[in-house]
């Protein structure tokens, strides 16, 4: 079993090492690519960088590392979170001119933000001292964050966002925060405490919980936001997946938590009936595979449960190992698989047809077969679905290519270079652009955000 890790461990850094040998890519406006009948075209028509500060039509010193890009429900407008400048831009869809670069950094008299709550996660290693008096940041009143993922709630009218670290954490062993922004102002209006190292973020399809979950020690934060007033969400459990990691790392040195974060827990998705939230291992032994939590356990309350609170019930394995990005879709389970350049996909009807297996398991694992793979290309990160769910776009890191397959037959039918190591990717609700998001890299790679057409012909 510890095989198996070490050894996911070591393809994963291998990966990033060839990552650093790749030849550094950037599209020009204009690429274009094409379906084999011609019935498809996608065209990079803009994009926002700053690894060529000197190109002024393109540059925009704002952008830096961006990790994820949202729009706005209403398609009004889009935001950009730039992971290394702890910042999130906001863009006129219209027009792509900036309207606001919104600075996730806050100092003791931002506790206000936290609206009197007391932390929900204990930290342990970053305490109050004399030189920092106790606050509503868990002892710690000055920090940045880091943006990763975000997610809108209540019809777009908040923007969630989480942080990779708050930056006095080092390794990321303490509580991380979620900033809540009012897309009305576009100001932060809200901060609550999430657990260390805090990636993916989604509301259920009923809008009335939201799940952050932490890759940096197996466990998922599940808050009840069915008020539509902020003041009134809560922490409502936290999931933990087998089992929660005990963090003790250096305060001075810094250590992998890219890696040693047991099962590396990334992508997340509601079941459309609101029933179960599905949360893809990328890393940790036995394949890491899907772990599934009852949102709606029918059963009596185990040992240390209240009545009706969520349950882990355990992981599905199977040939989906190292699995980055999940998404539900017109009766599908899709998942990128990061390290081999896959999709795949099966029913969701069939998938859980597991969880009778997995309740009955003392391992707390099932094992499930029947998965429908498409190759794309390596290092595939986010996907997302056109509007219509007749395509499914990939972003591929290690191959900087964006690359579209056909749901239909579930086959490529397009693939273009985009600026190296893409990473987001979002579709607008008419599914008529694209966008990608490229993290930078020390050897010139990323820092840019592509924006791409898509024309079809019946």
């Amino acid at each position: 079993m510890m095989r198996k890790y070490i050894s996911f461990c070591f393809l994963l850094a291998s990966t990033v090492f060839a990552q650093a040998q790749l030849k550094i890519v950037h599209p020009a406006i204009g690429t274009q690519a094409y379906s084999a009948d011609s019935t498809f075209c996608i065209e990079l028509i803009a994009k926002k960088q700053y690894f060529d500060p000197a190109d002024t039509q393109t540059a925009d010193k704002d952008i830096n590392s961006p990790k994820s890009v949202n729009m706005h429900p209403n398609s009004t407008k889009y935001y950009v979170n730039s992971l290394e400048g702890a910042t999130t831009v906001v863009y006129d869809f219209k027009t792509n001119q900036k309207l606001k670069v919104i600075r996730h950094e806050f100092t003791e008299a931002d506790t206000v933000l936290l609206m009197g709550a007391k932390p929900y996660y204990k930290f342990t290693h970053h305490l109050p001292d004399a030189k920092h008096p106790v606050s509503g940041f868990g002892g710690w009143g000055a920090f940045y964050g880091k943006p990763v993922e975000s997610a809108f709630t209540h019809g777009g009218r908040y923007l969630w966002i989480p942080y990779y670290r708050r930056s006095y954490d080092l390794n990321a062993q303490d509580p991380s925060a979620v900033a809540i922004i009012d897309t009305e102002t576009d100001s932060i209006i809200r901060l609550m405490d999430t657990g260390p190292l805090p990636k993916m973020i989604a509301p259920s399809p009923d809008g009335k919980l939201l799940a952050i979950t932490h890759w940096g020690d197996n466990t998922v934060g599940i808050i009840d936001i069915s008020s539509p007033h902020p003041a009134d969400w809560h922490h409502l459990t936290l999931a933990i997946v087998d089992q929660q990691l005990k963090l003790n790392y250096s305060l001075t040195k810094q250590v992998d938590r890219d890696n040693d974060s047991g099962y590396c827990l990334r992508g997340t998705a509601f079941t459309p009936d609101n029933h179960y939230l599905l949360v893809g291992c990328m890393g940790g032994a036995n394949g890491g595979g899907i772990a599934i939590i009852d949102l709606q356990p029918s059963s009596l309350p185990q040992a240390g449960e209240s009545e009706g609170a969520p349950r882990y019930l355990g992981r599905v394995l199977g040939n989906m190992y190292n699995l980055r990005h999940i998404i539900i879709r017109d009766g599908y389970l899709y998942l990128s698989i990061n390290r081999d350049g896959y999709i795949q996909r099966m029913p969701l009807a069939q998938f859980l047809d597991a969880v009778p297996a997995l309740k009955a398991s003392s391992t707390k694992t099932t094992t499930l077969s029947g998965w429908q793979n498409c190759q794309v290309g390596a290092g595939a990160r986010t996907i997302e679905t056109s509007p219509d769910g007749r395509y499914i776009y990939a972003a591929c890191n290690a191959s900087s290519t964006l690359y579209v397959v056909d749901t239909q037959t579930f086959q490529v039918i397009a693939h273009m270079n985009d600026d190296s190591y893409p990473v987001g990717l979002e579709v607008s609700q008419d599914g008529k652009y694209v966008f990608t998001t490229s993290q930078g890299r020390s050897n010139g790679g990323g820092n840019c955000v592509d924006i791409f057409e898509v024309k079809t012909k019946k």
